[in-house]
């Protein structure tokens, strides 16, 4: 039996939905790197960082070939980039929407009214 697509969507966005792996695909964008290469930019320690490459390998997102002892990563389908570019346009437009919000309520101003549970003082 087959999954629903929104199933297989929500598993995909799933095994992106971790910082590291994110970050391994920006670096990626670059061309192909090793695990060597990829720790000191990752900021995660060697076991962790081959656990999320492993995800992503075992997701088809990633793969793998070896060049001598070395093993080194690229992503199967480029498109990948384009996704996360449309991910940061959207974070990009609601924080500048945020933003601007904010800069209208720092330049509203209130009518100074007694704070609930204090008592005005006696005249």
């Amino acid at each position: 039996m087959t999954q629903p697509i929104y199933q297989v969507k929500a598993d995909f966005f799933k095994t992106l939905a971790h910082p590291g792996r994110i970050r391994v695909l920006e670096l990626l964008r670059d061309g192909e790197r090793s695990v060597g290469e990829l720790i000191p930019e990752v900021g995660l320690e060697a076991s962790h960082l081959s656990q999320q490459l492993g995800i992503l390998r075992r997701a088809n997102i990633l793969q793998s070939r070896k060049e001598g002892s070395t093993v080194r990563y690229s992503v199967t389908d480029p498109r990948i980039f384009d996704l996360l570019e449309v991910a940061k346009a959207i974070l990009t437009s609601t924080l500048a929407e945020s933003r601007q919000l904010l800069a209208e309520l720092e330049g509203l101003e209130f009518a100074e009214r007694p704070h609930p549970g204090r008592r005005r003082a006696a005249r």
